[in-house]
């Protein structure tokens, strides 16, 4: 690998083309903005509040079987209902609730508001507490968790009642199907945002909750069941401004790290979401997941073929590398970079994109961890996503390839160069997006940079001229946009000017091949432009 003395030191790799003044937090400081916009993409990917439809015993809902005599009462009015729930009659309030449950199960329009306005949550949360008749306990919790997976407004509603604690209380019941629609619950309530996700941790849920879990083998756990725990304890990481407690993290990884070893695929992503929301922050926070040795388990899943379990993966191998040199090293090492040709080149956009955008935060990274982008064959799969990817994948591609110059040694970017990236790469000047004009010149900037070292300049100038990039940049002389024009001058002026002696080179009778770049096996630096 060819790396000068000291080359691994920030000023050393920062100062050696054009990154004066330019540190590795302004190198990657793009992180944030794609992080939103991804993040915003991604909304539904994970539910943030899930509606319990059902009316089968056996799909995590209710074990009471529909028939039961009178209770099959159709279509009760809130009128009625509020008259059964107020009532001093247990069996006619247990009707009633159930008859609630059922309007609020409906798959279109549940009468939410009107049950709120009714102001049958207080009575509901009463009901949770009626450990003597488990039925009614069971049904008020059916009926408050899809009143909580509604609106904001709704959810606080089902808050404000008082029902928190009360579940909280339910994850012990012995009744595995209450503790379940409790679990449920507070997943509902703690999707909210981190207002209440904070709330939920703040009344002591956590313990409780992991200790559902806390069985010799997860197997011997009902799948549905597992899958709604682990689909709340998500929940409680999800969120930023604020993110969660520290000390919450803490306590809720171990287990994470346990569920991110099961089988069962919606467990596995749910646990993938979870992990991904956890380091999307700083770097102490990132520090925090990756010590506790769980990459390698993260980067096995990312090299399955099931997408729900591959997209929450990326995203949190994409968040890491967002870190440190240090952090990034560890999902080098643990073989993360052999995965990545079948996602650059995934027949989903989105993942192409999230791999592209992880590829720019490792080559913003040390000259060895580009070389190790390089010996992976990763180059020309960034290469081919400029020619013909979707143009969001193109831009994390033109980042990816900026970052690489900016920090690559001169064999880095020469090989770059011979890959064939600059025809690509400067076809994407005549994109609407002045940013990633700019981040392309600022590549063709730094690979002018190399060049010179070599004493190769007039050999690129001819490259970039007959792949028609002279044309491109020299439209942008006339961009409206004044960076776009001071940096494409910049370039025209300093290696394209008609006053330099270089112009003579453009002579009839030269072919087009003795301009290519030719891949030679002698010392480095005695490459050809």
């Amino acid at each position: 690998m060819s790396t000068n003395e000291n080359a691994n030191t920030p000023s050393a790799r920062l100062n050696r083309f054009k990154n004066k003044g330019k540190d590795s937090t302004e190198m990657r400081r793009r992180r944030i903005e794609v992080n939103v916009e991804l993040r915003k993409a991604k909304k539904d990917d994970q539910m943030l509040k899930r509606r319990n439809v059902s009316t089968l015993p056996d799909d995590a809902t209710s074990p009471l079987q529909e028939n039961r005599g009178n209770q099959v009462l159709a279509h009760w009015s809130v009128e009625e209902i509020v008259k059964g729930v107020n009532s001093n009659n247990m069996e006619l309030q247990l009707q009633a609730t159930q008859a609630a449950r059922k309007l609020l199960s409906r798959e279109k329009q549940p009468p939410i508001d009107n049950i709120i306005r009714a102001g049958l949550i207080p009575k509901f949360v009463l009901f949770l507490g009626r450990a003597d008749c488990s039925p009614i306990q069971f049904e008020s919790a059916w009926a408050l968790t899809n009143i909580a997976s509604g609106t904001s407004e709704q959810t606080r509603a089902v808050v404000d009642g008082g029902a928190i604690p009360a579940f909280i209380s339910l994850l012990a019941s012995p009744h595995i199907h209450i503790s379940e629609q409790a679990v449920w619950a507070l997943g509902n309530i703690a999707g909210d945002g981190s207002a209440y996700r904070d709330l939920v941790i703040k009344y002591g849920a956590i313990e409780p909750l992991l200790s559902l879990l806390a069985v010799p083998d997860l197997s011997s756990l009902a799948s549905g069941y597992l899958r709604n725990v682990t689909w709340t304890l998500s929940n409680l990481c999800r969120n930023k401004n604020p993110a969660p407690p520290i000390e919450a993290v803490q306590q809720i990884l171990p287990t994470l790290v346990r569920l991110l070893h099961h089988d069962d695929p919606e467990v596995l992503a749910d646990t993938c979401w979870a992990i991904s929301y956890l380091t999307d922050g700083s770097n102490d926070r990132i520090e925090v997941v990756v010590k506790t040795g769980l990459v390698p388990q993260l980067v096995r899943l990312l090299g399955c073929s099931e997408l729900p379990i591959m997209t929450p993966s990326l995203r949190a191998i994409g968040n890491i590398v967002t870190g440190t040199d240090e952090q990034t090293q560890i999902v080098i090492d643990s073989g993360a970079l052999a995965v990545f040709p079948s996602l650059l080149s995934h027949n989903k956009n989105n993942i192409q994109k999230e791999a592209a955008w992880t590829m720019s935060n490792i080559t913003a990274g040390r000259q060895d961890q580009i070389q190790r982008v390089v010996d992976h064959g990763l180059v020309p799969y960034l290469i081919g996503i400029l020619r013909k990817g979707d143009f969001k994948s193109q831009k994390e591609a033109v980042w990816a390839v900026t970052n690489y110059t900016s920090g690559g040694t001169i064999d880095q970017i020469v090989y770059l160069v011979q890959a064939g990236v600059l025809e690509p790469l400067l076809n994407l000047l005549s994109t609407k997006d002045s940013k990633t004009v700019l981040v392309i010149l600022d590549a063709v900037s730094n690979i002018f940079l190399a060049a010179e070292k070599i004493n190769e300049t007039e050999k690129l100038c001819l490259m970039i001229e007959e792949c028609g990039g002279l044309d491109r940049i020299e439209a942008l002389q006339s961009h409206e946009n004044e960076e776009v024009y001071r940096a494409s001058s910049t370039i025209i002026e300093k290696y394209f000017s008609a006053e330099e002696e270089e112009d003579q080179s453009v002579v009839p009778g030269s072919t087009a091949d003795s301009y290519t770049f030719q891949i030679q096996g002698n010392t480095p630096n005695s490459f050809n432009f």
